[in-house]
C-alpha cells in the first residue's frame, strides 16, 4: 500500500517536472504542512478508515471508519477554538465469540483553545476541553457513559518537519451504573516530514492507559498521505499499518489504514 502511494507521488512528481509551477507546488507544500498541524486554521474532513485484526479469543477483525471533521472558529484577531469531532462507524467479526455487531461507536469531540500565531521558533500550543458521548448503537461497541477531561497539545514546525504531542484524560461523570466507570489517558506523541511535492510520511503512537482495567494498548503506526486535487477540491489520499506493541489480553496484533481527507484553506485576511 505505501509502495504504490510513493509510486503515485513520484508518478506525479515528475509530471510536474515537465510542467512545473513552483507557486502551485509551494502551496500545496504549505498546505500539507497545515494538514500535520492538529490545531491549523484549517477546515478539514478527514475519513479515517482501521481495520484491525487478532482480536477477540477467535481472533477476529475489526473495522473503523472515523469521520473526523475539524473546524476552526475565531474567537479574537488572537484566538481560535479548534473543533474536533470523532465519531465512529463500526463493524466487527467474532470479537465477540459468535456474534457480529455493525453500529456507531461512542463520540468523542474535543475543544482546543490556541493561539492564532505560532510563538517564535514554530512552537505552538494548545488546551481546553474533551468530551466523550455516549452515541454508541451496540452495548459492544460503546461503554453506555459520559465522560470529560482536559486535553492539550504541544508541536513544532521546522523546515519539512511537524513533531509533538497530543494528550488527554477523560473521567466518566454520568451514564449506566452496570457499565464499567472510564478512567482513561490518552498520549500521542508523532513525527512527520512533508515534501516538496506534498508528500507528508508520518510516524506516530495513539497509546491509551486505562486506569480502571490497568491495561495499555499501544499501536504504533507509519502511514504516507499524498496532498493533490480532484477537480477544484484539495484532497489528501493515503494510508498505511499499524503494529500493536502492547494491547489488552485478546486484544489486536496489527492493522492497516487508509485515509482520505477533504480539505477547504481559509482565505487569507486583510
Amino acid at each position: 500500500m505505501i509502495a504504490f502511494i510513493l509510486l503515485t507521488a513520484s508518478t506525479e512528481t515528475r509530471a510536474q517536472e515537465v510542467a512545473p509551477s513552483q507557486p502551485a507546488m509551494t502551496q500545496d507544500h504549505e498546505l500539507a504542512k497545515q494538514l500535520a498541524n492538529p490545531v491549523a486554521n484549517l477546515i478539514s474532513v478527514p475519513f479515517q478508515e482501521n481495520v484491525d485484526f487478532g482480536n477477540g479469543p477467535d481472533d477476529g477483525w475489526k473495522s473503523t471508519l472515523n469521520i473526523q471533521p475539524v473546524i476552526p472558529v475565531a474567537l479574537t484577531a488572537d484566538w481560535n477554538v479548534i473543533i474536533r469531532t470523532i465519531v465512529p462507524i463500526a463493524y466487527q467479526h467474532d470479537v465477540v465469540p459468535g456474534s457480529d455487531e455493525f453500529g456507531l461507536g461512542d463520540t468523542a469531540q474535543s475543544f482546543f483553545f490556541t493561539p492564532r500565531q505560532a510563538k517564535a521558533g514554530g512552537v505552538i500550543w494548545a488546551i481546553g476541553p474533551e468530551f466523550l458521548y455516549p452515541t454508541a448503537t451496540d452495548r459492544y461497541l460503546g461503554g453506555k457513559k459520559w465522560a470529560a477531561g482536559p486535553t492539550a497539545l504541544l508541536l513544532k514546525q521546522a523546515g519539512k518537519n511537524t513533531f509533538g504531542m497530543l494528550a488527554n484524560h477523560i473521567w466518566s461523570v454520568a451514564g449506566s451504573d452496570n457499565r464499567s466507570n472510564i478512567s482513561s489517558t490518552f498520549l500521542q506523541p508523532f513525527f512527520s516530514h512533508t515534501t516538496a511535492s506534498a508528500l507528508t510520511i508520518g510516524l506516530n503512537t495513539e497509546s491509551t492507559y486505562d486506569w480502571k482495567g490497568r491495561k495499555w494498548t499501544v499501536p504504533i503506526n507509519l502511514t504516507a498521505t499524498q496532498l493533490t486535487h480532484m477537480g477544484k477540491q484539495r484532497i489528501s489520499v493515503g494510508g498505511g499499518v499499524r503494529y500493536y506493541a502492547s494491547a489488552p489480553r485478546d486484544g489486536p496484533h496489527w492493522g492497516v489504514r487508509l485515509i482520505f481527507t477533504l480539505l477547504y484553506p481559509q482565505a487569507p485576511k486583510k
